[in-house]
C-alpha cells in the first residue's frame, strides 16, 4: 500500500502554528483526513503546513479520543519507523440534524464520516413551537432507541428552519417563515431538547450538505439556490461559508428582479421568490391553499400547461438573478436544489439555457443540479455540531484547496 503523500492532487486545509489556534488545528487535521480518506502524519504536516510535532500531538489526542483510527503500518523503506495511515473513525462522534419546514420535520443521526445512521420523518402543518418541539423530542428519543449507538458521543443537534432570522419588518411575514418562532433561539431549544443546539437557515444548511456530501465538494466558489416555499441561497466564497453580519446572507428571494411586479409580503414588488419558489408554482397550478400543495403531489404531476406557464414566468427572473450573482461574486457555479421534485428542477434548469453573457461566460458549467438529495438540509444541520466541536468558527474550517 502506497503512502498518500505521493498523490499530487491531495486536498488540504491549512493550519496555523499559533498556540491559541489549537482548536482550529484539530479541525484542520480532521478535515484534511476526511477529504483524503487516509493520510500519514507526514502527509498531514505537508498538507496542513503544521509542524511534525504539532501534527503528532494532535493526532495522538484524536486517537486517544477515538476520533481517528490507525491502520496497518506502511513498509516503504529499510530505515526508520514505518508510517501509519490515519483515517476518520465514523463512530468517533455523532450528531443530530433537524430540518423543520411548513409541512414536515426530518431528523437524521449522522456519524463523524457523515453517514446517516438513523432517520425519521413526520408530517406537520405550519408547526408552531408548542406542537413541533414535543414531536422533535419524541423523534429524538425514537432514534436513540433505534440506533443502539454510544449516546455519550452525541455532540449535539443542528436545528434548521426557513429564514430570515430577526429582520425587522420581515420576520415571520408571509408564507416563507414559520409563525410563532420569533423569540425561539438556540438557548431555548437547548433547554427544551436537553442537548446543545445550533440554529441555522435552511438554505445555508443545504449549501453545507451539498458541499460535504454532494456535487459541490470540489467547488471553492459557489452559490446554492434552495427552492423551498420561498427561495434562499447559501454562499461559499473561497471555500468558506459566508453567512453575513447577522447570519442572513443569501436572502436572494427578496432581490427585486421585476420592478413593479408581483406584490410580496415583505412590502416590495417583483421579488425573485414571487416567481421562483414552490409557492409560485402552487399558485400557477391553482393548489396554493389546498392540501395537495406538497412536493409529493408535484412529484406525481406531469408538467402540463399550468406547469409550463410557471416555467415561462420563472425563467426570466431567474436568468437575471444568476447573472447578478455571477457578476457580483465571480463564482464558479450556481447549484440549484431544494424541495422541488427532480423532474420540475430539471425542466427549470433546462429552460434557463442559454444564460445571458456574464463574467462567467464560457468559464465552465455555470448551472449545476444539486446531488445530495432531499435530505441535504438535514445532513447540513447534522454537520453543524461536528464542526462546532472543533472550532466555533466552523465556516472558516471548510476551506480546502488543491495541493
Amino acid at each position: 500500500m502506497k503512502s498518500t503523500a505521493s498523490r499530487p492532487a491531495s486536498l488540504m486545509v491549512t493550519g496555523t502554528n499559533l498556540e491559541h489556534a489549537r482548536s482550529h488545528n484539530r479541525r484542520a487535521v480532521l478535515e484534511t483526513i476526511r477529504l483524503n480518506q487516509q493520510l500519514t502524519r507526514a502527509d498531514l504536516a505537508r498538507l496542513t503546513a503544521l509542524t511534525p510535532q504539532t501534527v503528532s500531538n494532535i493526532t495522538a489526542e484524536l486517537l486517544e479520543a477515538g476520533m481517528l483510527l490507525a491502520g496497518q503500518p506502511l513498509r516503504e523503506g529499510a530505515r526508520g519507523q514505518p508510517a501509519v495511515p490515519l483515517s476518520i473513525n465514523p463512530d468517533g462522534a455523532y450528531s443530530m440534524g433537524v430540518h423543520l419546514d411548513h409541512q414536515r420535520v426530518i431528523m437524521v443521526l449522522s456519524d463523524l464520516s457523515g453517514r446517516v445512521r438513523a432517520r425519521a420523518e413526520r408530517e406537520v402543518r405550519q408547526p408552531e413551537p408548542a406542537l413541533a418541539l414535543p414531536l422533535i423530542a419524541e423523534l429524538r428519543d425514537s432514534l436513540r432507541r433505534e440506533c443502539g449507538l454510544d449516546w455519550s458521543r452525541l455532540l449535539g443537534m443542528g436545528f434548521v428552519m426557513p429564514g430570515p432570522f430577526g429582520v425587522e419588518g420581515m420576520t415571520s411575514v408571509g408564507p416563507t417563515t414559520l409563525p410563532g418562532w420569533e423569540e425561539v433561539d438556540a438557548a431555548r431549544l437547548s433547554r427544551e431538547l436537553g442537548l446543545p443546539v445550533l440554529l441555522q437557515k435552511d438554505a445555508t444548511a443545504a449549501a453545507i450538505g451539498e458541499r460535504l456530501y454532494g456535487m459541490a465538494s470540489q467547488l471553492r466558489h459557489f452559490v446554492y439556490l434552495f427552492v423551498g416555499t420561498g427561495l434562499g441561497a447559501g454562499l461559499f466564497l473561497d471555500g468558506r461559508l459566508y453567512t453575513g453580519g447577522r447570519g442572513n446572507a443569501g436572502e436572494v428571494g427578496h432581490m427585486i428582479v421585476t420592478p413593479g411586479g408581483r406584490p410580496c409580503e415583505c412590502g416590495n414588488q417583483g421579488c425573485l421568490e414571487r416567481y421562483v419558489s414552490l409557492r409560485a408554482l402552487y399558485e400557477a397550478l391553482g393548489v396554493a391553499d389546498g392540501k395537495q400543495a406538497t412536493p409529493e403531489f408535484l412529484a406525481g404531476l406531469p408538467i402540463a400547461s399550468a406547469g409550463e406557464r410557471w416555467l415561462d414566468s420563472a425563467t426570466g427572473p431567474l436568468r437575471q438573478a444568476v447573472s447578478m450573482l455571477e457578476s457580483t461574486l465571480d463564482i464558479e457555479a450556481v447549484v440549484i436544489g431544494g424541495l422541488l421534485p427532480p423532474q420540475w428542477l430539471n425542466a427549470l434548469v433546462e429552460r434557463l439555457h442559454p444564460l445571458p453573457v456574464s463574467i462567467r461566460h464560457r468559464a465552465g458549467e455555470r448551472l449545476r443540479l444539486g446531488s445530495a438529495g432531499r435530505d441535504v438540509v438535514a445532513l447540513g444541520a447534522a454537520a453543524l455540531p461536528i464542526f462546532d466541536e472543533f472550532n466555533p468558527q466552523y465556516e472558516v474550517l471548510l476551506k480546502n484547496s488543491r495541493g
